[in-house]
């Protein structure tokens, strides 16, 4: 991993001269700087530190296949970095427990992953975890489920309750039905056993 870091007088300075050590422009890079207040009679210096996002990409490679592999589980990945999110799609014999209930594990796996990387470089990254198009799939599934319950209340006038999601699958039901005549959707109950009932209208 090739973490470079420059002190200056200015941030622009300090961070062209890690650029130029990174050949890098500055939308190819993560950094961070810190301010070290002057003594007496010298002035302030900024130092910034900084890694390219594709090593960035690949430390959080090897730091994720630690965690799964501490789960007992042996792990291949494909990754990109899209739009600014760091992407990584992960292949196992385990996808199951990788997912777990509701992909609970693969959301808890992601909040560590966000929360390492917030405490390395004081920003909040976009991080992506999959598990074979796992939530993909998921939202294919909610969207057709929330579809055909939707169907099934505005024809029989009776409110059908969902089982309790989180708060990201809960929206994909909403967005889903925002616009579907004849009901309407509200989210019930405390996390994380919130849900949603869809009523007729």
């Amino acid at each position: 991993m090739n973490v470079v870091a420059s002190q200056a007088k200015s941030l622009n300075e300090a961070l062209e001269n890690v650029l130029i050590s990174l050949n890098a422009n500055k939308s190819e890079v993560i950094y961070k700087y810190e301010e070290q207040t002057g003594k007496l009679f010298k002035s302030a210096t900024i130092t910034v530190t900084a890694i390219t996002k594709r090593d960035l990409l690949e430390d959080m490679k090897t730091y994720l296949k630690t965690l799964v592999e501490g789960l007992g589980i042996k792990v291949e990945m494909e990754s990109r970095i899209h739009e600014d999110t760091f992407e990584i799609n992960m292949y196992s014999d385990n996808n199951q427990i990788l997912i777990g209930k509701n992909g609970q594990t693969l959301k808890s796996l992601e909040t560590l992953m966000k929360q390492k990387y917030f405490n390395d470089w004081n920003n909040f990254l976009k991080i992506n975890l999959d598990v074979e198009n796992y939530k993909e799939k998921r939202i294919e599934y909610l969207e057709k489920l929330a579809i055909r319950l939707a169907k099934e209340v505005r024809d029989t006038s009776v409110d059908v309750t969902l089982e309790n999601m989180n708060s990201y699958e809960r929206r994909i039901i909403h967005n889903k039905l925002s616009t579907f005549k004849g009901i309407k959707t509200t989210s019930e109950g405390e996390e994380p056993n919130r849900h949603i009932i869809i009523k007729a209208e």
